[in-house]
């Protein structure tokens, strides 16, 4: 039996992840820059570790997990973000002894980069919003009035080098040609870095989950978002595993077997009210909704850890539709926000309250507070109240 060491262990996913092969006894530990963390607080993390900041210290990051690595002879390595899976991926060669379940680091890289995944996916006929790419930020060659709006502004990488340390570079939005010259002039991401300007979408997110071997897929599943944080779109607070929908299995095959894709991905879309879907990117690593699956019956941490031992994963031949997973502190984020903002109706707002009262409870598990390892919930609760109330 490996032993696993899951990184970045605030993630939500990084908790699926340690209760899923934890429970099935495999040794897992877990690891994060602060001194606690979520998934550290399972049951099923046998200990856990923190490591200087992948964005301030990438160096001292990447030296602190190839010792614990040595050190306490772990097999398989699986980071959660797109920092350190760059920064594990890009220094392989520091964990000799340790398996990292993933493509090589340019193929990630390439699907990674948004750009480059937008001209891949024009180049197989996958529909995206309609894109402008902006190489050289000094000269864009763009007539800001001529666009129409409101549009997206996106980096085309998530994370940018600057001065030795890592910057998120975010999502922008912008409803006319003055606030995007203003996002243009002021955020540092766009100023002196590649970025593209796509047409907003407006529909619900879907996503295809997948594992592959070595550029053979072997699963596939299928949720849609039903609330998001900000409501306008973001994060998955509530969602709900659906069949595969065959024209969006097929897009994203063409994107993954045209790269040859070795592990897990989620291929995320967005469908409009008149059910056409547009490519919006790519995860290249477990993802926010990833309990979902496991709950519906493809435990992807399970079948990616076989893979890594050399063992052909059990076959999914189906799974169950309906299910539906709520993070609760995210979906009380969702209804704040519904309420404040004025733009939402009367009308709107009670729907929205009702809906959150009233979770389909026969269908519906927590993603966080889980009976019998309850300790994640009360420390993400506790990091959630404001300080005095502590």
């Amino acid at each position: 039996m490996k032993s696993v060491l899951v990184l970045d262990a605030n993630q939500r996913s990084a908790l699926a992840v340690t209760r899923s092969l934890g429970k099935r006894n495999i040794h897992t530990y877990t690891a994060e820059e602060q001194s606690i963390a979520l998934a550290g607080k399972s049951r099923y993390s046998e200990k856990y570790f923190s490591y200087p900041s992948p964005r301030l210290d990438p160096a001292g990051f990447v030296n602190t997990v190839a010792n614990l690595a040595s050190q306490h002879k772990i097999d398989i390595l699986l980071p959660m973000t797109e920092l350190t899976s760059m920064l594990l991926l890009e220094n392989k060669s520091a964990f000799p002894g340790s398996i990292l379940p993933f493509a090589d680091s340019s193929t990630v890289d390439s699907i990674s980069d948004k750009s480059s995944l937008m001209r891949l996916a024009e180049s197989l006929d996958v529909p995206t919003p309609k894109t402008w790419y902006v190489e050289n930020p000094a000269s864009p060659g763009l007539d800001l009035a001529e666009i129409p709006y409101p549009v997206v502004i996106k980096p085309g990488k998530s994370w940018l080098q600057i001065e030795g340390q890592w910057h998120r570079a975010a999502v922008r939005f912008a409803s006319n040609p003055t606030e995007l010259q203003t996002i243009l002039d002021l955020d540092i991401a766009f100023r002196n870095h590649p970025f593209m300007i796509q047409e907003h979408v407006s529909g619900q997110g879907q996503g295809v989950f997948t594992l592959y071997d070595n550029g053979e897929p072997l699963v596939f599943f299928a949720h849609r978002r039903l609330r998001e944080k900000p409501p306008s779109g973001g994060v998955s607070v509530l969602s709900e595993s659906i069949p595969v929908a065959p024209e969006l299995a097929l897009y994203s095959r063409n994107l993954l077997d045209s790269a040859g894709w070795h592990g897990v991905a989620m291929v995320e879309f967005k469908v409009t009210p008149d059910d056409k879907p547009y490519l919006m990117e790519i995860n290249t690593r477990f993802w926010g909704s990833l309990q979902l699956a496991v709950d519906s019956g493809v435990d992807f941490p399970y079948l990616l850890y076989q893979l890594s031992c050399g063992v052909h994963p059990d076959p999914v031949k189906a799974y169950q539709t309906g299910k539906r997973l709520r993070w609760l502190l995210g979906d009380v984020d969702n209804l704040y926000l519904t309420l404040r903002d004025k733009r939402y109706s009367f009308t709107h707002k009670v729907r929205s309250v009702a809906d959150f009262a009233t979770p389909s409870v026969f269908r519906t598990r927590h993603e966080v507070n889980r009976i019998g390892d309850m300790r994640p919930f009360w420390h993400e609760l506790r990091n959630y109240i404001p300080a005095p109330w502590h």
